[in-house]
């Protein structure tokens, strides 16, 4: 076997520039791919047989064990989503294999077992899967990347149950932030512990509005019936590239940007490597996906149209404005602002303001963000020192857009984990499981060390970012009541505004 290369370099200084390719373009949830694939291969009599493959999946398909998830890799940011993109992808195509009635991947498999059995070399000439999705999420606008996500929340569960299960929880927030900060009153000053009673309002009110504007929103941005190609095609009126077509015209209508990461790019790639392999005089059977095989081909019939090898491979930074990361940074600036003005007060004797008060503040900071953090990855069934760590490290890590808590939990949970891309076909067949009560299957989920890792992840994270909620909208004014409230905050930080000017200016002068 060989990546892209055949090892006999004899043989191919002997027919330098004499090679061939044949494609033979396959459905890959087809028994008819199949079986032409063994057929080609058996006629033609090749010196390379070259499939859709990377190493990893290689290993996979042929039953070996699968590659575990690379601790650093959690660290880079994206690796949740890019798995959970990924659980997408591989979930439709499972359920294409079980609509069609064949294992996916067979022709794949079926093209290198035909060819060792031949004695003939096999040629992984696709793109590490790894590289594509993560060039995949980068290309993708956020709007997009909440369709993408809404799409799996779809497969899981009707839209409106979905919107209902996050409006509870924004409506919790809600109801939280009002019985802090208080407000315009919603129910009469005479009802029984008002505030109380008025926070719940509150917390309804939003919550109700969160579910209806996200479950329509999902309704909406979901495939229709019509799109859902393992429900409405019928395959004994499809030919193989129809399957392969509506997959891949599926996820240009997600996003085209995305698409072509997934689609356009590897057609290039693919070509490359089929186009080396000619190049040194070979004849090649080639089998890929009947959705790559047009560009394929016309890379191969023109190759100097070939875009550049290295603009298809390495991670590709996103170049789109973030939002996120633009709230992120300026509550950085905001939180960083509010120690150092209070700080300056407090060292230039500004009346009010102290040492004490800071260091108050900061132990606050620090309890809140760790506490809850450190509860919730318990909670979420992490190990004492992944949510020690966790805990630890969210006090810091809330401030910083760049980094999370639950990274760091996570990081250390795999110490008791062993994560691979197996987890994701495990999980797709619990989520194709629809006769288990959902509590069961909850459960069931919750034994995959994928899911569990994903659920510790998101929980510490969830809590250190009710942490900072509740040290601004609890802690603060509690902390300052003595002194005159919030509206005294105010006072100081300005009095620590003028006397950092001054002490500057006196610095220059």
């Amino acid at each position: 076997m060989s990546d892209g290369a055949v090892a006999d370099d004899a043989g191919d200084a002997e027919h330098a520039g004499a090679g061939s390719v044949r494609v033979v373009g396959t459905a890959h949830v087809s028994q008819e791919s199949v079986d032409e694939v063994e057929r080609v291969i058996e006629a033609e009599g090749p010196d390379v047989v070259a499939v859709e493959l990377d190493e990893g999946r290689f290993r996979q398909l042929k039953g070996e064990t699968p590659d575990d998830l690379d601790a650093a890799d959690l660290l880079q940011g994206n690796t949740v989503f890019q798995f959970l993109a990924y659980w997408m992808l591989s979930y439709v195509q499972t359920r294409l294999g079980d609509r069609f009635d064949v294992e996916p991947g067979a022709e794949m498999l079926a093209a290198v077992e035909t060819s060792e059995a031949l004695g003939i070399d096999v040629a992984l000439v696709d793109r590490d899967i790894q590289v594509t999705i993560q060039r995949f999420w980068a290309r993708l606008s956020s709007l997009e990347k909440l369709r993408l996500l809404g799409g799996l929340a779809f497969g899981v569960a009707d839209p409106f149950a979905v919107g209902a299960t996050v409006g509870a929880t924004v409506g919790l927030f809600a109801a939280l932030v009002a019985g802090a900060v208080g407000g315009a009153p919603l129910v009469p000053p005479s009802t029984p512990f008002p505030g109380v009673a008025d926070a719940i309002l509150t917390g309804a009110l939003v919550g109700f509005g969160a579910a209806l504007v996200l479950g329509v929103g999902l309704r909406a941005t979901a495939p229709s019936e019509e799109a859902t190609t393992a429900e409405t095609l019928d395959p004994d009126e499809l030919t193989d590239t129809d399957v392969v077509t509506a997959m891949m015209e599926e996820f240009r209508r997600f996003s085209p940007g995305g698409a072509e990461a997934l689609i356009d790019e590897r057609d290039a790639f693919i070509a490359h490597k089929l186009v080396a392999l000619r190049d040194a005089g070979n004849h090649v059977v080639a089998v890929i996906g009947a959705g790559h095989q047009a560009g394929v081909e016309d890379y191969l019939a023109t190759p100097e149209t070939l875009p550049p090898m290295a603009e298809l491979v390495g991670r590709q930074e996103s170049s789109r404005f973030s939002v996120y990361k633009l709230f992120g940074y300026l509550f950085t600036l905001g939180f960083l602002a509010f120690f150092v003005l209070l700080a300056t007060a407090a060292y230039t004797g500004v009346p009010g303001a102290s040492s004490g008060l800071l260091v108050r503040l900061f132990a606050a900071w620090f309890l809140v963000n760790g506490l809850l953090s450190f509860g919730l990855a318990k909670l979420a069934g992490a190990h004492w020192s992944s949510a020690g760590v966790g805990g630890a490290v969210a006090w810091l890590t809330s401030v910083n857009p760049l980094l999370a808590p639950g990274w760091f939990a996570g990081y250390v949970e795999l110490r008791y984990l062993t994560v691979n891309v197996a987890d994701i076909g495990t999980l797709n067949d619990l989520l194709d499981d629809t006769e288990t009560p959902v509590p069961e299957l909850l459960g069931r989920m919750l034994d995959v060390p994928l899911f569990q890792l994903i659920v510790i992840v998101a929980a510490t994270n969830i809590g250190s970012f009710v942490g900072s909620i509740l040290f601004a909208t609890v802690l603060i004014p509690f902390l300052f009541a003595e002194i005159g409230g919030t509206a005294e905050i105010v006072r100081l930080m300005l009095a620590g505004a003028r006397n950092s000017v001054d002490l500057i200016a006196g610095g220059l002068l």
